[in-house]
């Protein structure tokens, strides 16, 4: 009798959309599946990101996987903790979305365009620090809620702009509503966003071989590993102000052949003077074969600058 897998998610639309790339991946390398709904204490909670931690998404998943109530997982990567899970293998990061945030503002506008004074929405304390650090006069108002509510608050009249991830907006088809794509240079996005993570049990062998050999990419996993190296070493947690982007970039070696090298790029905000928020900003070039080493040199560029400030802001 063939095995059916049971790949557990979070029941929000974007969760399904995704698990629902994973599921079809699996399909046509001949598995057979099925999509297990798990309720999660954040899905039930309305208080913020930062006050209750991004973990709630991932620790009901974990435990169903545990349990065997389900033999794959799929987290948000952004979402998921640094630190490994005991019995639990990463067994594939799927090909990269576009990791970059997005504008959806009232009347077309970008960025640039909001008159000073007017209200952007954001849950993550990263854009919040980095919209602040733009001096464009923003009043940036904490929100939270599916993409769906956060967008609608933009329709109706309750906030002139929301910053979304373009990768959540575009595996729901909503891509269209996008006014602006925020270019890396304004804004950082969070480290791993834009990726999958899929999970599955230690020594379940059959379905980490079929992961590995269908759903994970090599390139994505090297920049995702190198990213979230550099946010475990900060010791800041995934809803601290950090931000991170990792490409693999094509460079000559010492004897003129082309060779792949990640370009990594982190920035941290930390508490200044009187208030202020200042942003630490730092980059590295790495073979790609040491990914996680690039990352923890980064972090280490970045806390020599100040950033040790965040350490401690975990959940």
């Amino acid at each position: 009798m063939t095995r059916v897998i049971r790949i557990g998610t979070r029941g929000s639309k974007l969760a399904l959309a995704q698990t629902g790339t994973v599921a079809e991946t699996l399909r046509k390398a001949g598995a057979e599946v099925e999509i297990v709904t798990v309720t999660t204490p954040g899905d039930q909670s309305s208080a913020p990101i930062p006050q209750i931690g991004v973990g709630v998404f991932t620790s009901a998943l974990r435990e169903a996987l545990l349990r065997e109530e389900v033999d794959v997982i799929v987290h948000s990567c952004k979402d998921l903790p640094t630190a490994p899970e005991p019995g639990i293998t990463l067994a594939a990061i799927p090909p990269r979305e576009d990791p970059r945030d997005a504008l959806i503002a009232r009347d077309g506008l970008t960025l640039g365009e909001l008159p000073p004074g007017s209200t952007v929405g954001t849950g993550a304390p990263r854009r919040t620090a980095q919209l602040r650090a733009l001096g464009l006069g923003l009043e940036i108002v904490p929100i939270r809620g599916n993409i769906d509510t956060r967008m609608r608050k933009v329709t109706d009249g309750e906030l002139d702009a929301v910053v979304l991830a373009r990768a959540g907006l575009v595996r729901i088809g909503r891509g269209g509503a996008i006014t602006e794509t925020l270019d890396p240079i304004q804004m950082l996005p969070a480290p791993a966003q834009g990726a999958l993570a899929v999970e599955c049990r230690d020594g379940d062998v059959d379905v980490e071989r079929l992961l590995s050999s269908t759903v994970d990419d090599e390139g994505t996993r090297a920049a995702v590993t190198a990213e979230r190296a550099m946010l475990a070493a900060l010791e800041a947690g995934c809803t601290a102000p950090v931000g991170a982007l990792a490409e693999i970039v094509e460079d000559l070696d010492a004897e003129g052949a082309v060779v792949e090298r990640i370009s990594l790029r982190g920035t941290a905000a930390v508490e200044g003077e009187n208030g202020s928020v200042d942003m630490l900003r730092a980059s590295v070039l790495g073979d790609k074969a040491e990914a996680a080493q690039l990352g923890r040199t980064l972090a280490a560029e970045l806390l020599d600058l100040g950033a040790g400030a965040l350490r401690g802001t975990a959940h």
